[in-house]
């Protein structure tokens, strides 16, 4: 028994050592001088505040011993309690330091749930996240990057871990089994095809520590799309072929550009974004919901059904409950 208690003292952490060091040596002090002056010390409490106050070196003479042996008592509490006590608070300190240097540079374990991994850094990212923090209520953020030395942000904004987020090690330290979804990004720092094997890699060691994780991944060739859908991605960012569409709707129509950025922008208010119908819309036409959603404010524009999407579709189009509604709404 007390061999087992001794080991778990000894693998226990350095500062609880110390804390239990010297809270033993100020209670046996503060016993022992209450023993032997009983009219000085009339109680254990008075002594082990004694003790307290001796070696935490503050003095404040309200309780002093009067006899030689209570002052040699006084003297090895000086000498060993105030030597832990002093050890104490320095380690804590330098574990304060060592912590808060760890979340800086990346090296911190995250311990949360429910939070939004982002695999990284770029441009796109940095949006992102600052949009995210002007939400009232968002998730806690966690950036995964191999190229950044230090977090970006506070960490009461983003947690950092820094290293490659295709490795287990670093999955676990962004608690990748908790989180509620993930977006990986392309690395900006490799051509596209490279980019979109490293995207598809990240993917796959995401999917291996949680296969029910919501994937968000951005792909810039479209030969790789079909192979991140394989690796179990949930949504795919084409962002090469959003960008050319946009352009392409500017060379045909002049000023599209900044009506469709202003559309699929959340920051605006009201934006485009899909919605699951009510059980009292099923076999409902999409002339006649139309109309319900318009008294709502919500404009009704598409459908997506079965993967596929289909807008303005004729107004005797009749909605089904797996049906997908794409609105604009506040």
């Amino acid at each position: 028994m007390f061999q087992t208690i001794y080991y778990k003292f000894v693998e226990s952490p350095i500062l609880f050592r110390i804390l239990i060091i010297a809270v033993f040596f100020i209670t046996l002090f503060g016993t022992a001088v209450h023993l032997i002056e009983p009219h000085t010390f009339p109680t254990v409490f008075e002594g082990i505040w004694w003790a307290v106050v001796t070696a935490s070196t503050v003095g404040f003479g309200d309780y002093a011993p009067k006899t030689t042996a209570g002052r040699l008592i006084g003297i090895g509490l000086i000498f060993a309690g105030a030597g832990f006590l002093s050890a104490y608070f320095i380690n804590l300190a330098a574990s304060a330091v060592t912590l808060q240097n760890s979340l800086r540079e990346g090296r911190a374990v995250y311990t949360h749930k429910n939070h939004l991994v982002i695999i990284g850094w770029n441009e796109r990212t940095k949006e992102i996240i600052d949009h995210l923090h002007t939400l009232p209520f968002s998730r806690h953020v966690v950036l995964i990057d191999e190229s950044l030395r230090t977090n970006p942000y506070s960490e009461k904004i983003v947690h950092f871990i820094q290293g490659a987020p295709y490795k287990d090690e670093i999955l676990k330290k962004a608690n990748i089994k908790e989180a509620a979804s993930a977006l990986i990004t392309s690395d900006q720092n490799k051509n596209e095809m490279h980019a979109d094997m490293n995207s598809i890699l990240t993917l796959v060691a995401v999917r291996g520590s949680n296969p029910s994780l919501h994937c968000i991944v951005e792909i810039l060739t479209n030969d790789q799309v079909i192979n991140a859908k394989r690796a179990g991605a949930d949504e795919v960012i084409q962002t090469n072929k959003h960008a050319s569409s946009i352009m392409l709707s500017s060379i045909q129509h002049e000023g599209a550009s900044a009506s469709i950025m202003h559309l699929i922008d959340p920051t605006n208010g009201s934006f485009l974004q899909s919605m699951s119908p009510d059980l009292e819309w099923n076999n409902l036409r999409f002339g006649e919901l139309a109309i319900i959603l318009l008294k709502e404010r919500i404009l009704l524009i598409g459908i997506q059904r079965a993967g596929e999407i289909l807008i303005n579709p004729p107004l005797s189009f009749q909605i089904g409950s797996s049906d997908q509604l794409l609105v604009i709404k506040h």
